[in-house]
Order: structure tokens, then sequence, then C-alpha cells
């Protein structure tokens, strides 16, 4: 879960920025093997992008899982607001500023070709995980607008 404002703000501007570039984001996405990015997004060639945002320069010191997300991803990114000191993100990784009303791509991550497999795996992944928050939202407003709207709960067999 994203733990602090400042993470939703990076949060915000990142997806912001990824829409424009033509990415689809999603927050909070756990891959196959078990480790949640706190954006993923699929672009428009099908490729899987992965975002880990930093706020704290101990949390980011302490964060050894970053490298098991490699193996997921086309493009990986650490994503930091802009007072964070850059010179601490890890080198070989892409590197995005954003705040809540957009972001940038400092230091763009080097590409890498997932095998079909995998790819399919994650794609069918994203797709389910985000139509179900769709699907989860569409029945919030849904209830919203008709408050007396009878909801299964799927236990009625």
């Amino acid at each position: 879960m994203i733990s602090t404002s400042t993470a939703a703000e990076v949060a915000r501007g990142v997806s912001r920025l990824l829409l424009q570039d033509g990415y689809a984001p999603i927050l909070e996405f756990t891959l196959p093997n078990g480790r949640r990015l706190d954006v993923a997004a699929i672009g428009p060639g099908g490729e899987i992008l992965g975002v880990e945002i930093k706020v704290a320069l101990a949390d980011l010191r302490g964060d050894s899982k970053w490298p098991d997300y490699l193996d997921y991803c086309d493009l990986f990114y650490f994503a930091i607001p802009p007072d964070f000191p850059p010179e601490h993100v890890p080198h070989q990784t892409g590197l995005m500023v954003a705040d809540r009303y957009g972001g940038e791509i400092v230091k763009e991550a080097e590409v890498q070709s997932l095998h079909a497999s995998r790819r399919k795996a994650v794609t069918i992944s994203f797709a389910n995980v985000a139509a179900g928050r769709l699907s989860a939202v569409l029945e919030a407003v849904a209830q919203n607008n008709s408050p007396s709207l009878v909801v299964p709960d799927g236990t009625d067999a």
C-alpha cells in the first residue's frame, strides 16, 4: 500500500506522466513472484513498465528487493519526489521525478525484453486486476446512484 501522502503524490504524478506517454498504469500491482510494484503500466506496444516509489533515503537504502522486479519488466524505474537526492538511486535503473501534478523521466531505463510466456502471464494478470478494480468502482457508483439497488454477494447458490 502506498503509505504516505508524499508517495501518493509521486504515484499520481507518475501515473499522469505515463498516461501522457501512452501507457496504461495501475497502482499496487503484484507480480507473479509475489513482489508488489508501486506502479505498473502496459505501453502502447505491450511493453511492461514497473515503478518503485521512494520518498525517504532510509527506505531506499533498506530496499534489497527491487532486483526481483527486473525479471517481470521491460523497463524499470525508481520514482522520487523533487527534493529527493537522485545520486542515491541505483544507477542501473531508470529514474523519474514526480509530484502530484506530473513527472518527468530524468534517466531512461535500459530496455530488456521479457520472454513471451512471462509477458503473457504478466499481461493477463494486469488485465484481470484492472478489470476487477474497474468493476468495483462501477459497482460503487451504481450503489451510490441507486441506494436501494440489491447487489448479489455471490454467497447464494
